[in-house]
Formats: C-alpha cells, sequence, structure tokens
C-alpha cells in the first residue's frame, strides 16, 4: 500500500513511505521503506552469533557510517500493511546455522511489527559467508 512517495533531501532517487497512522485531527504518520529495513538489519545484528549483514555492514560500524549504510544488505517489500523481508547474513564460525537463522527470523519479525504496527509474513535470511574471529 503505497500511500505516497517522497524525494530524501539531498538525494536524487525517490523512497517509498507508507502511512501509518493517519488522524484527521492531528495528522499522519508515515514510514520510508528504507527506515523499515534499518530497523530489519539493527535487529539481526543483535543476535549472537551474526557477524555482519551481506555488505560487510556491522553494528559498530553503522553507528560510525549512519544507520542507512546497515540497510543495504537488506531488501523489504510491502504490499497492505503486510511486510515481507530478504536479508543477507555472515555468521560467526562455531555457532548452529538452523538455530541462529530462526532466532534472527523471530527478532526482525517481533521487532517490525512492535516498532511499525505492519504484519510481518516473511523473513528470508540467506547465509552468504561465515567468519572465522582472530
Amino acid at each position: 500500500m503505497k500511500e505516497a512517495v517522497m524525494a530524501q533531501k539531498g538525494s536524487k532517487e525517490k523512497q517509498n513511505t507508507y502511512m501509518i497512522y493517519d488522524d484527521h485531527t492531528i495528522g499522519t504518520v508515515q514510514i520510508a521503506d528504507e527506515v523499515i529495513a534499518t530497523i530489519a538489519a539493527l535487529a539481526a545484528t543483535e543476535i549472537e552469533g551474526v557477524a555482519c549483514l551481506g555488505g560487510g555492514i556491522t553494528h559498530a560500524k553503522a553507528s560510525r557510517a549512519g544507520a542507512r549504510a546497515l540497510s543495504r544488505g537488506v531488501r523489504i517489500e510491502l504490499q497492505e500493511k503486510v511486510i515481507r523481508v530478504q536479508i543477507i547474513i555472515i555468521m560467526r564460525f562455531g555457532y548452529n546455522i538452523p538455530d541462529t537463522t530462526r532466532k534472527v527470523q523471530e527478532k526482525i519479525k517481533s521487532t517490525l511489527e512492535t516498532m511499525t504496527g505492519f504484519e510481518v509474513a516473511d523473513v528470508d535470511v540467506s547465509v552468504a559467508d561465515v567468519q572465522v574471529d582472530k
């Protein structure tokens, strides 16, 4: 459900924004799809065993580079207030992949539903690599 398309300040590319709340007496609340992707990315990097996202962006690097960089390994599709997420992660060596990816799915789903009020239908996780800690 695309409510509006807005250009981000200082950016040539357009962002999709979605209506979260509309109270005709006060105003509306909209959220950009990039914000949804950033929320999903932050949730994933909080799970033990996730080294970083597919683009090599860690939680710590995102704080220096900006949260926008963190959303690069995440793809969001939103239709009729239902979110579908595709995320690429890099695992730490020694962690159980099925258990860790299930925790990533659960964390992303609960975080997005809590923060946006939208339903999360799918969270597809791809493990691109395994990182060996030095």
